[in-house]
């Protein structure tokens, strides 16, 4: 049963549905999916807007008056749900898998992509009347919504990606290798901006070679698991973080804390670790894409920083994601199903616009470009005025825009 809550300005419905892991075996094992209807007072009756989150494995954001910052703009004239992805947040949680063999853990996990997430989003618009609705895809969230135009366009009135317009039909290699090109650039221009950084990071690796230095977890702090913070330098402030982490004394409990918290990999959220990649994979096997495609730049610079990439040794050098090593194993070694049916999007009639961010840093450019011009409904906005957090840092002006084009008036 629905349960609502009053807070200022807001009207907050919870739902919570059971659906199965697996929707090709309705009448197995079954999970559950929350989601949070969100509608301004007297808003109750306007149609919905779906936000799917970037990740994988990141829950919803959970809403106030005055955040995400785009919220106000989509309450004009939506209802918004927040979907906890399966997995996340109040949906049934993913853990450590206990008591699974490796390949019934495998197995379980290769129901979290998009492909699944898009049949929940399926299931629960049938239970909540069966309109039509739009969707919101921010990162990850845009490779769900690309795949519903894919498979479930009937589905949809509009579709908004930000920074989320993932490659069709190219193997995971040929992203990485984007991705690590993008990475190298930003690299040189935090040399450029902090240029004592650099003396200061080659230092801190140098002692972390050398040293035992653990995180508060316990955890031994590598140099190559420290190289991962690079992953920040893809956002608006990312720069100015690394800068103010390594401004601090390496002795200091503020800056093992720090360092853990800004880690983009953990056990708080396994998802992101163990399918990342299969993510990407639109019908290919994977095998440690971001491992074999790591430009020979990293091996003579060795600091050189890193992003989002996952690599083999992760799930040994992280206490929390040690458990699913083996799993994550035969994942990278899984031939994956296709996400995306090119001929259908060729014949997509569903409105659709799409944030492409000139010098993004986790999602490709010029492979959104080519997936854009795959659409005849999109219209692509080619923005170098945001990161990757363009939807975070100025949300309301990012949303109207992408309706505006969505809708033919901009």
């Amino acid at each position: 049963m629905a349960v609502t809550h009053s807070v200022p300005g807001l009207t907050l419905t919870e739902h919570e549905f059971r659906i199965p892991l697996d929707h090709a075996a309705p009448d197995g094992e079954r999970i559950t999916v929350f989601a949070r209807e969100i509608a301004e007072p007297g808003g109750h009756d306007r149609p919905f807007l779906v936000f799917l989150r970037g990740g994988p494995g990141q829950e919803a954001p959970r809403p106030t008056a005055s955040s995400p910052s785009w919220l106000g703009r989509a309450l004009s004239e939506y209802r918004v749900l927040m979907l906890d992805q399966r997995g996340t947040g109040r949906s049934t949680p993913v853990g450590t898998l206990p008591g699974m063999s490796a390949a019934e853990q495998a197995d379980y996990l290769a129901h979290f992509r998009a492909d699944s997430i898009v049949r929940d989003a399926e299931w629960i618009r049938a239970e909540l009347g069966g309109a039509k609705w739009s969707v919101l895809g921010q990162s990850f969230g845009g490779f769900c919504a690309l795949h519903y135009l894919s498979t479930a366009p009937e589905g949809l009135r509009e579709a908004f990606f930000t920074g989320g317009l993932p490659p069709v039909d190219r193997h995971p290699d040929e992203v990485y290798r984007a991705t690590y090109r993008t990475l190298l650039e930003r690299n040189r221009r935090y040399r450029l901006r902090y240029p004592g950084d650099l003396d200061r990071l080659r230092t801190l690796l140098a002692r972390l070679d050398a040293e035992d230095v653990r995180l508060p977890n316990g955890d031994r702090l590598t140099p190559r698991r420290f190289r991962q913070l690079g992953h920040m330098l893809g956002m608006s402030d990312g720069a100015e973080r690394m800068h103010a982490l390594l401004e601090r004394d390496p002795d200091s409990p503020a800056f093992l804390h720090d360092t853990a918290a800004a880690a983009p990999f953990s056990g708080r959220n396994p998802l992101y670790a163990v399918i990342h990649e299969a993510s990407y994979s639109d019908g290919h096997v994977t095998g440690w894409s971001a491992e074999r495609t790591l430009p020979e730049a990293y091996a003579a610079d060795g600091a050189l920083l890193t992003g989002e990439h996952v690599y083999p040794w992760m799930f040994t050098e992280y206490g929390e994601l040690a458990p699913l090593r083996e799993a994550a194993e035969l994942l990278a070694a899984r031939e994956w199903p296709r996400l995306y049916d090119a001929d259908r999007l060729r014949e997509c009639e569903v409105p659709c616009a799409a944030a492409i961010y000139g010098d993004d840093a986790y999602v490709d450019r010029d492979l959104s470009e080519e997936t854009a011009r795959l659409i005849p409904t999109m219209r692509p906005w080619l923005t170098n005025e945001y990161e990757h957090d363009g939807l975070r840092v100025n949300g309301a002006h990012v949303l109207d825009r992408l309706i505006a084009l969505a809708r033919g008036k901009a």
